[in-house]
């Protein structure tokens, strides 16, 4: 057997393909009474960003990713969540792409809101913005992912690198 035969031959399963690989992540809208997100800065990049992160390899699914990024970023439990934006992220230089799921876990009271305690190692803070705020201070991709958001009205979005389809 040839290296490149042995290569298939050990893939997952024994299946006669490379069965691909694609990043996911999961995010959370979170909203106060007043409409305000909840965005948190955080320490190992420059833009402002949701509770979220990637997903784990071991069969979690986009929403269990959500619930266990907030409950581990900001300490809070999101019991209610509706997917509202999917994006695919094409691969660039040093960067994975891959999917990007967005969950609006709807409005938490002033007092929930209030106990949210920052995984400090990983965010330095956090506020509720107004929307127009939260979309100056989020990132390139994260902003177009928000807004698409806020602009469905309610409806699931499909994104491609941010953008919906023509």
């Amino acid at each position: 057997m040839t290296g490149a035969d042995a290569d298939v031959e050990a893939n997952e399963g024994g299946l006669p393909f490379v069965l691909p690989r694609i990043p996911a992540s999961s995010g959370a809208l979170i909203f106060d009474g007043a409409g305000r997100i909840l965005i948190a800065d955080p320490t190992y990049k420059a833009h402002w960003t949701i509770p979220g992160g990637i997903m784990e390899a071991d069969g979690e699914t986009p929403w269990e990713a959500c619930r266990r990024e907030v409950r581990e970023e900001v300490g809070l439990e999101v019991d209610d969540g509706r997917l509202v934006v999917v994006d695919f992220l094409r691969p660039k230089p040093g960067k994975p792409g891959g999917m990007r799921f967005l969950f609006d876990c709807g409005v938490l009271s002033d007092g929930v809101l209030a106990s949210i305690v920052l995984q400090e190692d990983e965010l330095s803070e956090h506020r509720l913005a107004e929307p127009e705020e939260a979309l100056r201070l989020l990132s390139g991709p994260l902003r177009r992912r928000v807004g698409a958001a806020l602009r469905a009205g309610g409806s699931c979005v499909y994104l491609e690198d941010g953008h919906p389809l023509t």
